[in-house]
């Protein structure tokens, strides 16, 4: 632990971050690294739609452990799922395993807004049928309280509404086979050979009482969407992104089909909890991006960041400039009080983040966190900026400084005046 210590100071004051001209006098960034080797640790997703980290009381962080970066996990190949105590030093603690995991999404940790002290959602699968489930975990008793399986579809969590009570769920064996960086390689997939199945699609899951129902199907999706797209008949159909508004109303996701090709299929949808409302945003959105408010989300247009009405559809306004925002298109993350924006983007091999201030368009960009050898592909190491609850920390991975070249946990710390050193 003394060595750990060492090497997060020496790496805070490596990688203090260099105030931008724009910055406000009253506010700066400081860095440390959370977690060390042997062995990787993240979180593995980014904090938009408030995926936070941190439990509710803010004293443990949830990631993964895996002894290997360097390949795509096996179905054998099962990740700790493991607790960093800040309150003892960031010491980590096992309290569980999972099979379903990947290094751009890790295995969809959410805490349950409904007890976020204590409970955490994570997947997994049976590793004799490779079906996935999702699990609810106590970190109090230490012990699974829920496991959802049900018995002729075999999905797992994509997004937990933020005020919590239900989760959205989704078919990682067909992401696997159509977009393997955000699958579970070797899950099982109950529909390998339809390319718009009746039965799959997006699930909606009741948390307390289990039920679970299809609230839009790929094969409405083909008929509602063909008319004005017939390229997508015949075209494998899969979704990314089911992200739930801060008031729980509304789901924006896209429907995607052969996304390694030119011709892709890739059309921005919004649906109700309750299954209506089912509609295609004729504003295209880039890169990952979060909601703002009820109705408008962050995103990118044209190359700036933009805020997107999906009530008016249309661009209502901008989010700083080309200074703040060197690549609108990257993993952004908003606050939980709505604040502060983050940003993480790459410039070649160096992963970069602005932390914007959105009151007075103040912000600072850290220093570079190299990255050679990951910065494309199914392991690379994206920037994926995650909050904490009281909107003053930013959780992000990054490769350490040590002998191994290991995956890492680090902190932005946003210090007011008179903070910290």
């Amino acid at each position: 632990m003394d060595s750990h210590r060492f090497l997060a100071l020496a790496l805070a004051a490596a990688f203090r971050a260099l105030p931008c001209a724009a910055a406000a006098p009253d506010w700066r960034l400081e860095i440390d690294q959370v977690t060390s080797g042997p062995g990787h640790h993240f979180f593995g997703y980014i904090g938009h739609v408030q995926n936070i980290p941190w439990n509710g009381n803010g004293r443990y962080i949830v990631g993964l452990r895996t002894a290997f970066q360097d390949r795509m996990p096996t179905p054998a190949d099962a990740a700790d799922v493991v607790l960093i105590d800040t309150a003892r030093k960031n010491t980590v603690v096992v309290i569980d395993r999972t099979r379903a995991w990947n290094f751009q999404q890790g295995t969809m940790f959410y805490w349950n807004p409904k007890a976020a002290d204590t409970q955490v959602f994570f997947n997994d699968r049976d590793p004799k049928t490779n079906q996935t489930f999702s699990v609810l975990f106590d970190i109090g008793a230490r012990k699974r309280i829920r496991e959802y399986r049900y018995p002729d579809v075999h999905f797992a969590n994509s997004g937990v509404a933020q005020n919590g009570g239900f989760f959205l769920g989704l078919n990682y064996g067909r992401l696997a086979r159509l977009r393997p960086v955000t699958g579970y390689p070797g899950a099982f997939d109950w529909n390998a050979t339809d390319p718009a199945p009746a039965n799959d699609g997006i699930f909606l899951v009741n948390v307390e009482t289990g039920r679970q129902r299809l609230l839009i199907s790929y094969r409405e999706m083909l008929v509602r969407l063909k008319p004005k797209h017939p390229e997508m008949e015949g075209v494998p159909l899969f979704i990314n992104h089911t992200l739930w508004n801060r008031a729980g109303n509304r789901i924006y996701f896209y429907v995607r089909g052969n996304f390694e090709k030119p011709d892709r299929v890739n059309i921005p949808c919004t649906i109700r909890p309750d299954g209506s409302g089912f509609t295609e945003e004729p504003v295209f959105i880039g890169g990952h991006p979060e909601w703002e408010s009820e109705s408008r989300m962050i995103g990118t247009v044209d190359g700036k960041q933009i805020l997107y009405d999906v009530d008016r559809k249309a661009v209502v306004g901008t989010i700083g400039t080309k200074a703040a925002f060197p690549d609108p298109g990257s993993d952004i993350a908003l606050s939980p009080d709505s604040q502060w924006l983050a940003s993480g983007f790459r410039v070649k091999a160096e992963n970069f983040y602005t932390i914007f201030r959105r009151p007075d368009s103040s912000f600072e960009t850290t220093t570079g966190f190299p990255h050679p050898g990951w910065t494309s592909g199914d392991l690379r190491v994206d920037g994926a900026p995650c909050w904490n609850r009281t909107s003053d920390q930013v959780l992000f991975t990054a490769i350490a400084d040590d002998r191994d070249r290991t995956r890492q946990m680090f902190r932005i710390r946003v210090l007011r005046k008179g903070q910290g050193k």
